[in-house]
């Protein structure tokens, strides 16, 4: 599936229409219609993966799990996430948050470590 399309598909499952969700990201009313025939700047898609909490790699087809990548993990953390079922559990769950949620558990994390 091709970025628009990928795009469209999300935006039904959110009940929203591209003109609408062209205008609540400043891109334009009819911005995103014409990424069918052109590819937009990497601003614009970080703009639309943010907006639906999924990956950029996702929007551009090239991996069909919404959420790879969001959550960085470095290869000693997977290890240890993979040994343990819950903490995966947990992780799976991280990932279906929105960013705002995903901020305000971060800054939750530095005050419990702070004190």
């Amino acid at each position: 599936m091709d970025l628009f399309n990928r795009i469209k598909e999300l935006a039904e499952e959110q009940h929203i229409s591209l003109k609408e969700l062209g205008i609540k990201l400043n891109l334009g009313e009819n911005a995103i219609y014409q990424w069918k025939k052109r590819t937009p700047g990497i601003d614009k898609i970080e703009k639309i993966a943010d907006y639906f909490n999924v990956s950029t790699d996702y929007l551009l087809g090239r991996t069909n799990d919404k959420h790879s990548h969001i959550f960085p993990l470095n290869s000693e953390l997977l290890d240890e996430l993979e040994a343990n079922s819950n903490a995966h559990k947990i992780l799976v769950q991280l990932n279906s948050l929105d960013k705002d949620t995903l901020d305000k558990l971060e800054q939750l994390i530095k005050i419990i470590e702070n004190k």
